[in-house]
């Protein structure tokens, strides 16, 4: 009997320590809402202030081209000279307009004269008034057609920027494609899409930074200058413009940046990034809060990184307690004893 009562007390202290060893140790913090500067970060491609395409109005033999892709010009410079096969041509042109203009002149002369001493009548003054507007209208459009026949044989830039597209070569016939594109840098610009809650945080003038990856870390300051209008029907997202100065013209069109607007400041919790554990298989994120010695489990939303602590939108409530150490063995409900 002796014997039975030992083993029986052994077996309870077993389960005991069975159960006692069962209990997961985990540590904790305790959390709190603070002010938090509410940071939006968007991706978006440079674009040129404007772009000039350089093409000619008629078909003609490109002799020279001065410039190439990534070329800086200034405002006035020679870029592409073309044949001026074409200019004899209209100067012939104007030149026959001219004189047909002075018979007019002369006959039209005659019969004012005629018509004055009752030698013509008013019907014949007409009709030669009306030749005479004729061959002045005839002489104005040749030389209208001989002044772009001149304009089109050598072509300048009408603004200062960067070559950004050469579509020809010389000895080429110009087409339907600019021979040359120029694109204005000094500024440029990057368009953002913001949500629809995020627009109204959004002002004109509101300063932006941006990094570029060409640049590594280095920021550049941009200021919001234009909020689109209309929404975008498949994204449901609004446009806006930042202006970037840039005055060594190192930003080009085609850079990939980064956009961070300060949007204003919230009161969220903040956790330690040791309490947050990402769900295998998907993109949740969870956290374990510690409440009368079980453990409960939180699907939370992220806001912002701030530095090795997150920001949290939801999902936890000021001055929980968040499990920070020792997530691996934890279940929804189950008891766990503190870590001293």
């Amino acid at each position: 009997m002796s014997l039975a009562l030992l083993c029986s007390c052994s077996q309870k202290d077993d389960k005991k320590a069975e159960t006692k060893e069962s209990k997961p140790t985990v540590k904790v913090e305790t959390v709190a809402e603070r002010l938090v500067d509410q940071t939006g970060t968007y991706t978006a491609t440079v674009e040129a202030q404007a772009v000039n395409n350089i093409s000619s109005s008629m078909p003609l033999r490109i002799k020279a081209i001065y410039a190439d892709e990534g070329v800086r010009v200034s405002k006035g410079q020679r870029l592409v000279v073309l044949d001026d096969v074409n200019t004899t041509s209209y100067q012939l042109q104007l030149d026959n307009a001219k004189a047909n203009l002075n018979n007019v002149q002369v006959e039209y002369n005659r019969a004012l004269e005629l018509y004055k001493i009752g030698g013509g009548t008013k019907q014949q003054l007409d009709q030669m008034q009306t030749q005479l507007i004729n061959a002045k209208n005839a002489v104005a459009s040749a030389q209208r057609a001989l002044r772009n026949a001149a304009e089109n044989t050598v072509l300048t830039s009408p603004i200062s920027g960067v070559v950004t597209k050469r579509n020809y070569d010389p000895g080429d016939m110009t087409g339907q494609l600019p021979i040359l594109s120029i694109s204005q840098v000094q500024p440029v610009k990057i368009v953002i899409n913001v949500s629809e809650g995020e627009l109204t945080k959004v002002t004109k003038g509101m300063p932006a930074t941006v990094v570029f990856d060409t640049f590594g870390s280095e920021e550049f300051k941009g200021t919001v200058t234009m909020k689109m209008p209309t929404v975008d029907p498949q994204t449901r997202t609004f446009g806006v413009e930042i202006t970037v100065p840039n005055p060594d013209s190192r930003i080009l069109p085609g850079m990939f940046g980064r956009v961070s607007l300060n949007l204003g400041q919230a009161n969220h919790v903040v956790v330690p990034d040791r309490a947050v554990v990402k769900q295998q298989g998907s993109g949740n994120h969870y956290v374990y809060i510690y409440k009368d010695g079980k453990v409960e489990y939180r699907q939370v939303e992220l806001g912002q990184r701030l530095g090795d602590a997150y920001e949290l939108v939801s999902g936890v409530e000021d001055g929980s307690q968040v499990v920070v150490s020792g997530q691996n063995n934890l279940a929804n409900g189950r008891e766990v004893t503190l870590a001293k």
